[in-house]
């Protein structure tokens, strides 16, 4: 029984000591660690998104470690108020699935886009707006997304959680469609920020 113990103690870090080999580094070697052996509830909820919260490092070997083993991290760069800034993009399946952000060196914004991650109050993206709210006016604001026009709408009793509708209107840019047409839109994303 002891040396089972010292086998079990010992597997992860002569695990990791195998990534160095290159022609298997493209492994996540994450997923032998034992934490991660019999998953983990990965939701949005006040505090961040799974394991990625404010106090996070925006760094890759961090975000990979708060991450399930379900995902596969890439880094990019873009300008944001005349700014670089960095971010990491989880992909699932090849799948956009979530994009981290952060500010002065921790996570700061998630952006979730897997239809398998829900909030603690079971909203997922596809989602229908009428199932969460009967009028726009005093939860919501108009938004831009991808090319298209949306709404974003922050969830109930929630500082930290909005979520990001869309759907089909051929009414004006900038301008909020009537209740009627949103009922039918549905989440697009869930947005968890600091």
């Amino acid at each position: 029984m002891k040396s089972l113990r010292l086998v079990l103690c010992a597997l992860p870090l002569v695990l990791t000591g195998c990534s160095t080999l290159s022609s298997i580094s493209s492994i996540n070697w994450s997923a032998a660690y034992p934490w991660n052996w019999f998953g983990s509830s990965f939701e949005v909820t006040e505090k961040g998104v799974g394991n990625i919260n404010a106090t996070t490092p925006l760094n890759q070997e961090a975000i990979e470690s708060a991450l399930s083993s379900d995902y596969r991290l890439r880094s990019g760069m873009k300008t944001e108020n005349g700014a670089i800034v960095h971010y990491f993009e989880a992909l699932k399946d090849d799948k956009l699935a979530l994009i981290i952000n952060g500010d002065k060196g921790t996570v700061n914004r998630v952006e979730v886009l897997d239809r398998d991650v829900e909030t603690d109050s079971g909203v997922k993206v596809g989602t229908p707006f009428s199932e969460l709210y009967q009028k726009a006016f005093g939860n919501c604001e108009s938004a831009v997304a991808d090319e298209k026009v949306a709404v974003e709408c922050k969830a109930k009793d929630s500082q930290h959680i909005r979520y990001l509708f869309t759907g089909e209107w051929s009414g004006p840019e900038g301008l909020m469609p009537a209740d009627d047409t949103l009922k039918n839109w549905t989440v697009s994303k869930i947005i968890w920020q600091q």
